[in-house]
């Protein structure tokens, strides 16, 4: 880590320069909190600033702060920060807006960002253009606004790049204990990554969430997950925004099957961050891990006392990743002692209302559907409204989970089928009770879900993503010369021959043999152009292709026959991410198909098969209506051979792609090869 944040996220002593209004708002939040160190205020006129003397000038407080809330103009931000840096101070929050994120509308923005970053020099800062940081743990808010948070002892960090969405978080009321809320800004100096990286070694931080614009720092994402995964710790993100990958280079379907988003997709699976769509989600999420960490597993059970309940559970649960395991004999004999034989016992399980009110046979019941190989547990309850109805009847639901949760010594949820029917009261209320509330049946298995993946990812180890250097200039390389290369690496391609005259195409097939495949050079999409003929079975229908085929260079090979399957193999460079590689359904109706994965080079051979299995054609892959299976092996040799081509010239590639890889019974070829590559930049 670039930067000690240590003094300034966890300050003995604040400072807040400026009287504004924003600045009064920041010693009034610091009394608030009963902030228990030294406070000062900086103002070059006023006498005191929200009822605390001031100093003319940070150069004469009495000590250098260890953190210090910077609320005056964008020039007068720069030499502040000058100051402050020079005295050794801990490090400061940059309200001040201005800067390179108004580049567009300011001729200065960027140079004065820069002149922002020379005056601080070793010491850190963040911002400029953000709101700063509320420690909820240690009672230090450098935070010019409200915030519904409070002191807690130990809870969850949060690091987005808006500062009213942080606002709209800390105004949460689903019992989630917040301990930390960071604002990034331009994270001019230090990033989204190095901030989580330093909050996660608090052992009082038990998960990191995120709300990312843009990823940046490869480097510094690969420490932060290698530091969360060596704390145990959870990290979940909501990933907004679009990176600036080149989609105008349309030559190939790669760039357009893989979107601007795959690579950021593609890094966060990669490094076991799981990435949530809305903030209720992240939330949910980040509840589950305080409460439990990641997951074991995704085998879950489902108790409610209604069928219908069950019925939904068991429905949502289809599009998340969730597993609820068959009962084993120990859980049935457990579950038809607790009750009865009217009940038809089946995970999610309906348990009726026979014995609703008897706290200790719920419980039992609970506790035996709680056995076996799961990972947690959820009851289905949602309590009534306080201001119309009695909850004294759901006292027993209670009494039955903390049973349940104290037998099995796993996690166990209580969900509410709509999420604002947990209230905030009693959501405080199981979390004094280890029991965990979920707000919201969507949300908690996505949260659930979440968990599962993020324990899944602890142990496992990846080299480092691939970058390099972006090409100076590109241009394509001929589809002979691109298998060519590709070949060398090992690929399969077909026998064939690259000829500028009818009489040498005659003696090509000759030697090759029919049936052949002819193709005129010069056209991105062949296809849709009319410029590939294929299955070509003597020399007068061979002629009569040349003559359609205005050209003046084609490509002639042997036809490949035994197709089972038709794949697409591909590499984009994408300027914020590293290389993303999709694998496909391939041929003409790859687009249409819209059937792919993406993910991050460097890969290895369990996660090309795992993602060959996530294709819907890997049904026809692994041998479809009696027809023979693919060699599955030559596939991922084919892909590694892509990759290796890839890694040897990171510097000049922008694009591979392989469409389409015909795979047989015994091999792969590749019947289509592209390459987009330049020179790379060596001054």
């Amino acid at each position: 880590m670039r930067f000690d944040l240590a003094r300034l996220f966890k300050p003995k002593s604040i400072a807040v320069v400026g009287g504004g209004v924003w600045c009064r708002s920041v010693l009034e939040q610091c009394k608030k909190m009963n902030y228990q160190g030294a406070l000062y205020a900086v103002h070059p006129k006023a006498d005191n600033v929200a009822g605390i003397k001031a100093a003319a000038s940070v150069l004469d407080l009495p000590q250098p702060p260890d953190a210090c809330f910077v609320g005056v103009n964008r020039h007068a931000t720069v030499d502040v920060i000058a100051d402050l840096s020079a005295m050794g101070a801990g490090g400061a929050v940059c309200f001040a807006s201005g800067f390179l994120e108004a580049h567009a509308e300011s001729d200065d923005g960027a140079s004065l960002q820069n002149d922002l970053l020379a005056a601080a020099g070793d010491m850190p800062i963040i911002g400029p253009n953000c709101y700063g940081f509320v420690n909820y743990l240690d009672g230090a808010p450098l935070w010019p606004d409200q915030h519904g948070g409070q002191v807690v002892e130990s809870g969850v960090a949060i690091i987005t790049q808006s500062s009213n969405m942080a606002i709209n978080i800390s105004m949460q009321q689903r019992g989630l204990p917040i301990a930390f809320m960071v604002t990034a800004g331009n994270q001019a100096q230090i990033g989204l990554a190095e901030i989580g990286a330093a909050l996660l070694r608090d052992p009082r931080i038990t998960a990191l969430g995120l709300h990312i614009e843009g990823i940046g720092d490869i480097a510094a994402f690969e420490a932060l997950a290698a530091e969360a995964k060596a704390q145990g710790k959870g990290i979940a993100a909501i990933k907004v925004g679009r990176s600036t990958q080149a989609q105008t280079a349309t030559l190939s379907h790669t760039a357009l099957l893989a979107g601007s988003d795959a690579g950021a997709e593609a890094v966060l699976e990669r490094l076991g961050i799981a990435r949530l769509e809305s903030l209720p989600e992240l939330l949910e999420t980040l509840k589950l891990l305080h409460f439990s960490g990641p997951l074991t597993s995704n085998k879950v059970v489902s108790m409610s006392c209604s069928g219908g309940e069950a019925s939904l559970m068991a429905d949502t649960g289809l599009t998340r990743d969730i597993v609820f395991p068959e009962l084993n004999p120990e859980q049935t004999a457990g579950l038809r002692a607790a009750l009865g034989p009217m009940v038809a016992l089946a995970n999610p399980l309906d348990y009726h209302t026979y014995i609703w009110g008897d706290g200790p046979g719920m419980g039992a019941a609970f506790s035996a559907m709680m056995q076996g190989d799961i990972a947690m547990g959820c009851i289905i309850v949602d309590f009534p409204r306080a201001d119309r109805c009695s909850q004294a009847a759901w006292d027993c639901v209670f009494e039955a989970a903390i049973i349940a949760t104290r037998s099995s010594g796993k996690p166990l949820a209580l969900v509410a089928s709509v999420p604002e029917n947990i209230p905030e009261d009693i959501a405080l209320r199981m979390l004094e009770h280890e029991i965990l509330p979920l707000c919201g049946l969507p949300e908690a298995l996505c949260a659930i879900e979440a968990a599962a993946f993020i324990g899944g990812k602890t142990g496992a180890q990846s080299p480092p993503i691939l970058q390099g250097q972006q090409p100076v200039t590109s241009a394509l390389l001929s589809e002979y010369q691109a298998k060519s290369d590709l070949c060398a690496f090992g690929l399969k391609a077909p026998n064939g021959q690259q000829v500028s005259s009818l009489d040498n195409i005659l003696i090509s097939a000759d030697k090759i043999g029919y049936p052949v495949v002819l193709k005129a050079m010069g056209f991105a999409h062949k296809s849709e152009a009319g410029a590939v003929k294929v299955g070509i079975e003597d020399a007068a229908a061979l002629a009569a292709a040349v003559q359609d085929m205005q050209a003046q260079t084609w490509l002639i090979e042997e036809m490949v026959t035994g197709a089972i399957a038709e794949l697409l193999v591909g590499v984009v460079r994408d300027p914020a991410h590293g290389f993303v590689l999709t694998l496909a359904a391939g041929g003409v109706l790859t687009e249409v198909l819209q059937d792919r994965v993406s993910l991050i080079l460097p890969v290895e051979k369990d996660a090309l098969h795992s993602a060959l299995d996530q294709l819907k054609i890997a049904r026809v892959l692994a041998g479809y209506r009696g027809k023979p299976a693919a060699n599955r092996d030559a596939i991922v040799d084919a892909i590694l051979a892509v990759q290796d081509y890839v890694i040897a010239h990171c510097d000049q590639v922008e694009e591979v792609e392989i469409n389409p890889l015909i795979v047989t019974e015994k091999g792969a070829v590749a019947a289509d090869a592209l390459i987009k590559k330049g020179e790379r930049d060596d001054r």
